[in-house]
């Protein structure tokens, strides 16, 4: 923890920003190791604060171990103490998370009498480079959700309802040693596998059917992501087109996944290709996103991303073509990036499966 506040004060100092202070739950997880759900940071150069209510005083000072001073204050946590800490240290431009905080915490800043330097993007992009342990969680997050599934397909039948089939993967993801769920589980089958975030429904499973099934499992709080679309029956002709163009595209893309390519190069290869297929139409998202302490974290892989890949980063490769009234196709795998390729912990097969 230590070494990643000092990467934050490092950031800071560049900007010539004398501290720093961290206001929400994910970033506060990942710079003190705290994970309750009460606490402001305060970083300097020379100190290291974490202000929390008396519910939770124990559980900060043996998550933290000693690399935080932990203060108990009032359950709301005013601004009193960082004021007067702010003023003794004579810090005149500090840090805040822009992209999170409400407009009352903004205006509880304010109070604070110095100038206010956005920094949600310096966090974010400390956070872009995973460690050993952060990989290792992820892979364990992931296992449950290749164990999940595997144990799903033979439960699945047609007549089931959507809302059937989540419930009961939702319950072999917890089951196989997910925490929690990384994100609200996504069946779509027939014609609702063309809503790309499909919420499971009343609807039944119909031979015919492809089923967009796309789930993450939640280890030590780092999240995996996958996405599997099967077959109830023997799908038609453009259905198991689409699904073969789908494949395709994700292999190519998995193919060139490596250090120095950017977002934008990555997501271009399985985007022509779906393209040169007729279907670029029906591919409307990005191809991919980070992942980590969130579901969704930088990098990315989208038209235009100039960011180029690094050891450490992870990212989703998930093309996928959605045609209304018809259905729709995504594959997803969540990769993270090495030294020279990637690791892909998604074992789960790609070949379409058929539930007969």
């Amino acid at each position: 923890m230590i070494e990643r506040c000092n990467k934050l004060i490092k950031a800071a100092a560049e900007k010539g920003i004398d501290a720093v202070l961290v206001m929400s739950q994910i970033n506060w997880r990942y710079f003190s190791g705290f994970t309750g759900s009460n606490a402001i940071l305060l970083i300097t150069p020379e100190r290291r604060v974490l202000l929390t209510d008396f519910r939770y005083t124990i559980q900060a000072n043996r998550q933290t171990k000693g690399a935080f001073e932990v203060l108990e204050v009032s359950r709301a946590i005013g601004t009193s103490f960082i004021k007067d800490e702010l003023k003794r240290i004579g810090a005149r431009k500090v840090g805040f998370e822009d992209a999170s905080i409400t407009v009352r915490q903004f205006r509880e800043l304010e109070q604070l009498d110095v100038e206010l330097c956005p920094m949600s993007d310096d966090m974010s992009n400390i956070r872009r480079i995973k460690s050993a342990y952060e990989i290792e969680q992820i892979i364990a997050a992931q296992r449950a959700s290749d164990a999940a599934f595997g144990q799903l397909l033979p439960r699945i039948k047609a007549g089931m309802k959507e809302t059937d089939v989540a419930i009961e993967l939702e319950y072999l993801l917890k089951r196989n040693g997910a925490e929690d769920l990384a994100f609200d589980t996504i069946v779509g089958s027939g014609e609702n596998g063309a809503l790309c975030h499909a919420m499971p429904g009343e609807r039944k499973l119909r031979n015919g059917d492809l089923v967009v099934l796309d789930f993450g499992s939640k280890v030590n709080g780092y999240c995996s992501d996958m996405t599997r679309t099967i077959a109830i029956g023997e799908p038609c002709g453009e259905l198991k087109q689409i699904y073969d163009i789908v494949l395709t595209a994700q292999l190519k893309a998995l193919e060139a996944l490596r250090p120095g390519i950017s977002g934008g190069e990555l997501d271009a290869i399985a985007r022509d290709y779906i393209t040169e297929c007729g279907y670029g139409a029906n591919f409307g998202h990005s191809l991919g996103h980070g992942f980590g302490l969130e579901v969704h974290e930088a990098p990315g892989a989208a038209k235009g991303v100039e960011t180029v890949f690094e050891p450490g980063m992870t990212i989703t490769v998930e093309p996928g073509i959605y045609l209304e009234g018809l259905g729709g196709v995504r594959i997803e795998d969540c990769c993270i990036l090495t030294e020279d390729g990637y690791i892909n912990p998604v074992t789960s097969k790609k070949e379409l499966i058929i539930i007969e």
